[in-house]
């Protein structure tokens, strides 16, 4: 029965369309969080996006941290990210 409901709900074009998000701008970054809903909590994740050259790079974002609320695990992806970028810059579309 799970399976079912997975396999439709990959394949059916009921699908929400994903929310707008602001993206915060960190050192010429874009940090986009987009929590992921893991049932009760929801899991620290998002994009970083920067235009390089005219393109614009995406690195996806996803810890295994999960959080009760929505705003929490969008606060921590923002300061995971900004973390991440001070640690690893460009490199990180590579």
């Amino acid at each position: 029965l799970m399976f079912s409901k997975l396999f439709k709900s990959l394949f059916s074009g009921s699908e929400k369309p994903a929310a707008k998000v602001d993206p915060v701008e960190y050192k010429g970054y874009l940090i986009y969080p987009e929590p992921m809903d893991e049932g009760s909590q929801y899991r620290l994740a998002g994009r970083i996006c920067k235009e390089i050259d005219g393109e614009t790079k995406t690195h996806m974002f996803i810890r295994s941290d999960q959080f009760p609320t929505k705003e929490d695990a969008c606060q921590w992806m923002i300061r995971k990210a900004e973390l991440f970028i001070d640690q690893n810059g460009d490199n990180m579309f590579k």
